[in-house]
């Protein structure tokens, strides 16, 4: 059994490079970010020190076995795959990706939907023009790291004014708790395209007690002029790993991104999920919720920052804290000197069931910019009473109550969700984590 690296730096992070035979820029790439993951401190978040967290189990390569079809998948991946898998399918198994499907339609089109690390060499300019761009390698510990040891990773390019009609869909699965599982998502949609895109990223670590893995992994999107990019994931692995995941899109002039976000992970979890308006007329709407159970620990994220003359941000996360969980969501909006006419709004509500569980919601309003609008609003607080009362006096039990009331609160995400399936099994997910 190998021994999950620790630390590295500029040599070590070449020679993975080197072995996986990857281009000569993306060595050296990878080469500065090594060096640079051995010189960064860790993040910061708010009221969220990380320094108890086990952040340092970077993992060994471990690439899972390429299949043809979906038929000759891992039954633990096949599981998870939602019946309406129409469309497009890339799957990655701890280090690598293992299967792509894409329609001879869509690649008559022009349409790409591949592994990063292929990207790397058959779109070399595509990647090196937008890869960690937004994300930069030098903003903290936690990103050089995962700029040098990201594996695997999505590519989809979406070509100017295409319009994909169903999902594309993304499974980022580990169980080896040795592996590196750090994937990148990587999206360009050109001008006036339309596409969504969900990510479900999950672990079975069964058997491997007293292991941390360490899911490091980014998205970045970038939404050219009139493109509409809708975005969800939902995250539910084992309490064994740290879910790290920094997600960005930059968005041109009349550029549209939603994000839909379950945070439904069993460890500790720092997300981090900004929207750059770049471009006059370009709007974002981000939907988050999270559940958190037992010990667990979570800084939520989410943010916009306002560059474009006349763009829109809507803001909405909502946590349910349960045992001695602790969350704190932090809400950033930002409007540049110049973006006038834009509009920020943003919304923190957190439903505590325990007395031990703890939740802090801060919205911050960054505004350099007087001839704009911009508003927050932020709640704490239990299960309403009245609300549990009125349906106990129809008949409903009180735990059926409090259940009704709780999935009440999240739905306006779980709605969101793009696929059929992928909502079915994120209600059963809410299931188990809510008790």
């Amino acid at each position: 059994m190998s021994t999950p690296t620790t630390s590295f730096g500029r040599e070590a992070a070449a020679a993975l490079s080197r072995s996986k035979n990857e281009p000569a820029w993306l060595t050296e790439w990878r080469e500065e970010a090594g060096e640079l993951a051995s010189k960064l401190e860790l993040p910061k978040p708010e009221k969220m020190p990380l320094t108890r967290w086990t952040l340092d189990q970077y993992g060994t390569n471990r690439p899972g076995t390429a299949v043809a079809q979906t038929a000759d998948l891992p039954a633990a991946i096949a599981g998870l795959l939602p019946e309406d898998t129409q469309g497009a399918l890339i799957v990655q198994h701890n280090s690598s990706v293992i299967y792509t499907r894409l329609s001879d339609d869509l690649k008559k089109q022009g349409v790409v939907l591949t592994s990063l690390e292929e990207a790397a060499r058959s779109h070399e300019q595509l990647v090196k023009d937008h890869l960690m761009t937004e994300y930069k390698k030098d903003e903290h510990k936690l990103a050089a790291v995962h700029a040098a040891l990201w594996n695997g990773g999505v590519f989809l390019y979406v070509p100017r004014n295409v319009d994909i009609e169903f999902p594309i869909q993304a499974l980022l699965f580990a169980d080896d708790a040795e592996a590196t599982f750090m994937p990148h998502v990587l999206i360009v949609a050109d001008t006036n395209s339309r596409v969504a895109f969900v990510e479900q990223a999950a672990t079975l670590l069964d058997g491997q007690d007293g292991q941390t893995l360490l899911h490091n992994s980014a998205v970045e999107i970038f939404a050219k002029a009139g493109a509409h990019v809708r975005y969800a994931a939902v995250h539910h692995m084992d309490a064994g790993v740290v879910d790290v995941a920094y997600r960005r899109a930059v968005l041109a002039n009349d550029a549209r991104v939603e994000w839909i976000i379950g945070d439904l992970h069993n460890g500790n979890t720092l997300t981090d999920t900004k929207s750059v308006l770049k471009g006059n007329g370009s709007t974002s709407d981000s939907k988050i919720i999270s559940v958190g159970t037992g010990s667990q620990r979570m800084s939520l994220t989410t943010g916009a920052v306002h560059f474009g003359k006349s763009s829109e941000s809507d803001m909405v996360t909502r946590a349910v804290m349960k045992e001695e969980a602790t969350a704190i969501i932090n809400g950033v909006t930002k409007i540049e000197h110049g973006a006038t006419k834009a509009n920020g709004q943003q919304t923190e509500k957190v439903l505590m069931l325990s007395p031990k569980a703890r939740g802090d919601a801060n919205p911050i309003l960054l505004i350099d910019e007087d001839d704009v609008k911009a508003g927050h609003a932020a709640s704490v607080g239990q299960v309403n009473p009245e609300m549990v009362y009125y349906l106990m006096s129809r008949g409903v039990s009180r735990k059926e109550a409090e259940r009704l009331i709780i999935h009440g609160f999240l739905d306006p995400v779980v709605s969101e969700i793009p696929l059929a399936g992928l909502r079915e099994q994120l209600h059963r997910i809410l299931e188990r984590k809510l008790g």
